[in-house]
């Protein structure tokens, strides 16, 4: 019954692209810091992509906004040393929030420019983030990354697909299992650890997407990720299947549960959050 509520919701509320509120000194700010999974997408040709940090306002009210920051391709140790972090970190005030979620690109070990490992440089740029954040009085908000939909036809993944690029992931030739297989390894355990030791908060992203993903099964969870038909979108008119990627169904699903989380785990923020969509699991 609650993935039946999520679907319904995610599809009857209204579609928005981004914030963009009145600027206000009591606005409370939440930032986004991220990868492609949680970033803005542009909108032109007709293009089905979203990220879920994207679609997080439609599911929050009153004087809140959500600057969102998350790049494509970047991993925790790009989005700083590229200098985006510290762009952020001007922005930051007493009382705002910073969302940070890493680990699809810190995967990938043949990129010096992006791979960490966990238990170690992850670790620590994680806990940079945690400190600077605090340093401008900022709330950090820690979680670990969505779940690739990856249902193999055996329970099994290489270690060398998590350096795929394009996302790893069955095609429509190579799938046929039921179950859905983690390619993210440690990688899902570092925010948790990190969290724990520096005492904020977790949400543990993969989880709940895990859940949701396994839930609807190898077809059903397609129409939340980008398998596009070829000759359909101007934007991508061979058509995909990608099965990192979230589309706009895909992205208001994952947001709505972000947000029900969100207000379950962070009181201060439950007052923006929109009471349908906190009250749905009550």
């Amino acid at each position: 019954m609650k993935l039946l509520n999520t679907l319904l919701l995610a599809t009857a509320l209204p579609v928005m692209a981004q914030a963009a509120p009145v600027e206000n000194t009591d606005t409370v700010t939440i930032f986004m810091i991220g990868d492609s999974t949680m970033a803005n997408k542009p909108l032109d040709k007709e293009n089905q992509e979203r990220g879920w940090g994207q679609m997080l306002p439609v599911y929050l009210t009153g004087k809140v906004k959500v600057d969102n920051h998350a790049l494509n391709g970047r991993s925790s140790k790009s989005f700083r040393d590229e200098g985006h972090w510290a762009k952020v970190m001007e922005k930051i005030r007493p009382g705002d929030y910073v969302i940070i979620q890493f680990g699809h690109n810190d995967e990938k070990i043949k990129n010096k420019d992006r791979y960490t490992l966990p238990g170690s440089t992850f670790d620590e740029i994680l806990r940079e983030y945690v400190d600077q954040t605090r340093s401008k009085g900022g709330i950090p908000i820690l979680m670990n990354s969505i779940v690739r939909r990856n249902f193999p036809p055996t329970p099994s993944v290489k270690a060398e697909d998590r350096d795929d690029n394009p996302p790893v992931g069955p095609t429509k030739e190579t799938e046929g299992g039921f179950i859905l297989v983690d390619t993210h390894g440690a990688y899902l355990d570092s925010p948790r650890n990190v969290a724990k030791e520096a005492g904020v908060t977790f949400i543990d992203m993969n989880k709940i997407t895990h859940k949701l993903v396994q839930e609807l099964g190898p077809t059903l969870s397609r129409d939340l990720f980008m398998w596009i038909p070829a000759g359909v979108y101007e934007f991508c008119p061979k058509g995909k299947s990608d099965n990192t990627h979230l589309n706009v169904h895909g992205g208001l699903v994952v947001s709505r549960l972000a947000a029900q989380a969100l207000a379950e785990q962070v009181p201060e923020l439950r007052p923006y959050v929109r009471r349908e969509v906190y009250n749905l699991n009550k």
